[in-house]
């Protein structure tokens, strides 16, 4: 009996992860030079963290959670985002008591939800994503979209739009609230159940609908940008100033609503431009979330940041063709030719590897022209070529690959001169 991968996940496999790794490696570095740390947190967590954190009239609460109860009859979630298992680890370890504010944090790790699989999109899914949290200064808004840009820009990646919007604070959503439930009552019975059950817990919702967004109303719908009070109005200034500072490109959207209830003030999505890229092109979303540490049990702290999926990373990477050089190579393969030479290569393949270098040899018993073969196909830029006569004479010959130029060098000193060949 044959065992198939589940639906919705994938084996990512040697000539795929290697890409994996250099995404990975770039957003750790620019992490490090931004100064957000790493933060790992549970792969599940109290089901109650999302119900509450992340809204229970959202989508992924309602309807794409994996949920289950363990042997102690709790309910446990496996994470389908980052946020709010970032902020419950800042409230219970009382990080907003660390001498260093704000606290910046990135993660990378794999979420899960429930959904229908298509082109960049998996029930299992792999996020990178950093969280500021303890300041309430727009530049900080301005620093973690920069980080994004920088990151996808760094890749490579030149096909991008950034959409920002404002959802204001408290005293601003409340009017745009109550200005969405007098514009859709009248004709919401026209809606889906889910923004029929939407408009009183959360009407913005029914603006991030994907069944009825063509719906007329929803082009005619209240902008938020219109009921944002004094204070909101100058925050939102204030992120589009330092943006333009940062010379980040940006468009506003009103009908910019992110699908969590806990939002507010900015909000932005970075989309792919590339030909052919597919139907949904959000590579990135993120914003600020004022006010879910207190949800969560602790104490006033504005927080903001932004999740991306490696995922769709890639697929745009592929989308705009762009080179990423992952093939580089070996420095050296070791051919042998003889029992005693194969021996010896056991010890002399570790040197390499101590010295710094990466190294292979055969291990199937190959001829010489298959060695050869396998060093082609490894990349090797050097071959050391050894046989039992040159073992017993102390010498090893090595072949440049690119030149084809081959010299005879000492043994016993191999390993100084290939680590001069490196200067």
């Amino acid at each position: 009996m044959s065992i198939s991968i589940p639906r919705g996940t994938q084996d990512i496999l040697p000539g795929d992860v290697e890409l994996w790794q250099q995404i990975e490696q770039k957003a750790r570095e620019l992490c490090e030079k931004y100064q957000y740390q790493e933060i790992r947190t549970p792969i599940f967590e109290h089901t109650e963290l999302f119900s509450r954190g992340v809204g229970d009239t959202t989508d992924i609460v309602q309807k794409e959670m994996y949920t289950f109860e363990d042997r102690g009859s709790r309910s446990l979630t496996l994470r389908p985002e980052g946020t709010a298992p970032v902020v419950r680890s800042f409230v219970e370890k009382k990080m907003f008591g660390y001498a260093k504010q704000p606290v910046k944090l990135y993660y990378m790790g794999p979420m899960f939800r429930y959904e229908r699989p298509q082109a960049g999109r998996f029930r299992q899914f792999v996020q990178f994503g950093v969280e500021a949290l303890g300041s309430n200064d727009p530049a900080i808004d301005a620093e973690v979209i920069s980080l994004v840009m920088n990151l996808y820009k760094e890749m490579g990646l030149k096909k991008l739009k950034l959409i920002i919007n404002s959802l204001g604070d408290k005293e601003s959503r409340q009017a745009h609230r109550d200005a969405l439930i007098q514009h859709f009552q009248p004709r919401i019975g026209e809606f889906c159940s889910d923004c029929q059950k939407r408009l009183e817990k959360n009407p913005l919702r029914i603006l991030d609908c994907k069944v009825d967004r063509d719906h007329e109303l929803m082009e005619s719908a209240p902008s938020i940008l219109d009921y944002l009070n004094e204070e909101s109005k100058v925050y939102f200034e204030k992120v589009q100033k330092y943006l333009t500072m940062l010379d980040i490109p940006f468009e506003v959207d009103s009908n910019l609503v992110r699908g969590l209830d806990y939002y507010n003030h900015t909000t932005f999505e970075v989309m792919s431009d590339a030909e052919g890229f597919g139907a949904i092109t959000t590579l990135c979303g993120g914003g600020r979330y004022n006010g879910l540490a207190e949800e969560l049990g602790g104490p006033e702290t504005p927080g903001i940041g932004f999740a991306l999926s490696i995922e769709r990373f890639i697929a745009a990477l592929k989308a705009e063709g762009v080179d990423t050089n992952i093939n580089e190579g070996i420095d050296c393969y070791l051919a042998a030719l003889g029992e005693e030479a194969k021996d010896y290569t056991v010890g002399l393949l570790q040197k390499l590897r101590l010295a710094g270098f990466s190294a292979e040899r055969d291990y199937l018993d190959r001829k010489f022209k298959g060695q050869f073969k396998a060093a082609d196909r490894l990349n090797a830029r050097y071959v050391a070529i050894l046989g039992d006569d040159e073992l017993k004479n102390n010498i090893i010959n090595v072949k440049n690959m690119e030149t084809g130029e081959q010299v005879e060098v000492a043994l016993d000193s191999f390993i100084e001169y290939f680590q001069e060949l490196q200067q």
